[in-house]
Parts: structure tokens; C-alpha cells; sequence
């Protein structure tokens, strides 16, 4: 079969793993019976001139001194606990849904044919085991918290999963799995997975995850909701907006998504303590926008693409790895159309 006359100019697939956004509430951590939600508060702060000055300003010292005693007025957005409380409660829900074995659009029956098969080949070979247990361990290490996890004391995850078939409890103490590898073997991940894995190897079934996390950061600590990206800031505007819903700051659905998906650790790189960004998210070409890397570039074919084209036509991959990736790229969701020219 010549390769042109399998080209899917149009291919789709929805995403698998759908996570809501993340509403915070104040508590505290010996008596959760009264949850608050939080508030945005908006400051306005005198900074210091922190920037890096040209050489005629920095080397004279006069001109430095007047730069200096320029006012940086600045406007923010702020979160933090009342007083008299030391927890932050995260609430949000995850969904993870079956189906992966059929594009949400595709305009080549051939190609659809070999890719169903390639996924149903997975499906049978592997049920989805490895990649659940990794999301399944990043609920559970509390990765989703980002800078809230940071210093904090305690960290207790509460998932609920239900479907048509399974109605569970779990708790999970975060601070007992490593957010760096997923070596760790333990029964209620494995218990959490194995339901997560059940939905993604089928047709048609759901799985609905309600999150609920407590941290002990500390009496009246700051806490971090997302930053919104404010493309037309003018001058005079809030040098920083966080993220509210109906007056409850929030996180982001894919910030969250972000942190479930962080399961890569088959990049070539990933071993090398000098280069390694440790388990980094789930993307076509492995990018890390805060290091400004691509950790999968098509020159290494390493990238989603080589794979995919390749394996979606029949081809077997070298390392079971390569299949994960592919796989949890495909549960990621996106437009991969291939051009035929």
C-alpha cells in the first residue's frame, strides 16, 4: 500500500482524560468543618527598580541613584488564607472516558483501518496499565498542587470514583510519593489504576474522578491560583491577574491536565542528570516552555509524529515506551492531519 494513497489530511481525536478547573477553599487542618472559599485581594505594592539597567545608567553612580528613586508602583492580584486558618482545600473533578480506538474525524478509511487495528493491538497487549498507573500516581503525589505543594507540611488526597459500575473511596498522603519518578509500588494506586485502565481500553465507558485535597501550609500563608495571560495589559493595569470563578480563585482545567500528564519519562534525555527535566507532560514534540527546550524534536525522531505515522500504518516500534507515548499523546488529544503533498 503506497503511503499517499493512506494520508489522513483531516485526523482528530478528543481528549481522554478531561479535568475541570480546580476551586480553592480555606480550612483548617484539625477541624475541616468549615470550609471557606477564597477571594482574590488586590494589592498596591512600592517595588524597587530590579531590572538589568543599560551600562551608561549602572556605571554612573549618579544616574543609578536616580534611577533608583523612581517609584515602581505596582498593582496585583494576591490569595491567601483568613487568619485563623493554616489549610488550603483544592476541588475539582477529573473524567477519563473510553473510545481511543476510533478517531473523532478522519478523512481516509485506509489509514483509519490500520490505525484502529495498531490501537486495538495496544489495548489487548498492554490495557493501558502503565499509563494509568502513572496518572493514577500523579493524583495521588498531588503534582496538580504546582507551587502549593511546595513547603507544605501535610498533603491528603481524597478521590472519589464512580461510574456505572464502581462507587470508591481513596486517601492518599501525597507527601509519601515522589513527584521525580514513578518507581513506587502501592496498592490503592494500583487500585485506582486498574479502574482508570479498564475505561481507556474501552469503547464507550466513563470515569468520573471528584478530587478533593487539603495542604497545611500555614496560618494566613499565601497560596497560588493560575496567572492569567493578559495579551492587551495597558499601562496603568494589574502587573498581575490571577484566575477567579464567580469570586472563588481557581486553577486552570489545563494547568491541572498539565500536571496529570506529566507521565514522560521515555525521552532520550530523561537519564541524564546533567540535561534531565525529570517527567515532563505528555506533547507532540516534548516541549518545556519554562526551560524553553524541545525535548523531542523531529531530527532525533523522537517526536509524536515519527512515531505515529509509522505506527499507525502497521510498522512496530522498537521500545513498548515508544507505544506509551504514543498512546498518552493520543489520550492528550489534538489535530494531527498529515499533509498530502
Amino acid at each position: 500500500m503506497a503511503k499517499k494513497d493512506n494520508i489522513a489530511s483531516v485526523l482528530a481525536f478528543e481528549k481522554k482524560l478531561v479535568a475541570s478547573d480546580g476551586f480553592m477553599y480555606g480550612t483548617t487542618w484539625l477541624d475541616r468543618s468549615q470550609i471557606t472559599p477564597l477571594a482574590l485581594q488586590e494589592k498596591s505594592v512600592r517595588g524597587t527598580i530590579s531590572n538589568r539597567l543599560k551600562p551608561a545608567v549602572k556605571n554612573d553612580p549618579a544616574k543609578l541613584n536616580a534611577e533608583v528613586e523612581k517609584a515602581n508602583l505596582q498593582r496585583v492580584d494576591a490569595c491567601a488564607l483568613a487568619p485563623e486558618q493554616d489549610t488550603l482545600n483544592l476541588q475539582f473533578t477529573i473524567k477519563f472516558l473510553g473510545g481511543i480506538t476510533q478517531p473523532s474525524a478522519c478523512n481516509n478509511a485506509l489509514f483509519k483501518q490500520s490505525y484502529s487495528a495498531a490501537a486495538s493491538d495496544y489495548i489487548n497487549t498492554q490495557r493501558f496499565t502503565e499509563l494509568a498507573r502513572r496518572y493514577a500516581s500523579n493524583i495521588a503525589n498531588a503534582r496538580f498542587l504546582w507551587r502549593n505543594r511546595v513547603g507544605a507540611e501535610k498533603i491528603e488526597v481524597y478521590v472519589k470514583a464512580k461510574n456505572s459500575v464502581v462507587d470508591e473511596s481513596l486517601m492518599f498522603d501525597a507527601t509519601q510519593f515522589s513527584t521525580r519518578n514513578f518507581d513506587f509500588n502501592d496498592d490503592k494506586i494500583n487500585q485506582l489504576a486498574a479502574h482508570i485502565a479498564d475505561v481507556l481500553a474501552s469503547e464507550n465507558d466513563f470515569l468520573l474522578l471528584d478530587v478533593s485535597c487539603f495542604v497545611q501550609v500555614g496560618k494566613a500563608q499565601e497560596v497560588y491560583p493560575s496567572e492569567e495571560l493578559v495579551l492587551d495589559k495597558g499601562k496603568g493595569e494589574k502587573s498581575k491577574i490571577l484566575y477567579d470563578v464567580e469570586g472563588i480563585a481557581a486553577m486552570h482545567s489545563q494547568k491541572i491536565g498539565n500536571a496529570l500528564r506529566t507521565i514522560d519519562t521515555w525521552y532520550l534525555e530523561f537519564n541524564d542528570p546533567e540535561t534531565s527535566a525529570g517527567p515532563i507532560a505528555i506533547e507532540p514534540y516534548g516541549a518545556v516552555t519554562n526551560l524553553g527546550k524541545a525535548y523531542r524534536t523531529p531530527a532525533d525522531k523522537q517526536d509524536f509524529y515519527t512515531f505515529f505515522d509509522a505506527w499507525a500504518r502497521g510498522e512496530k516500534l522498537k521500545r513498548n515506551e515508544d507505544e506509551h507515548y504514543v498512546m498518552a499523546t493520543l489520550v492528550r488529544g489534538g489535530v494531527f492531519g498529515e499533509s498530502e503533498k
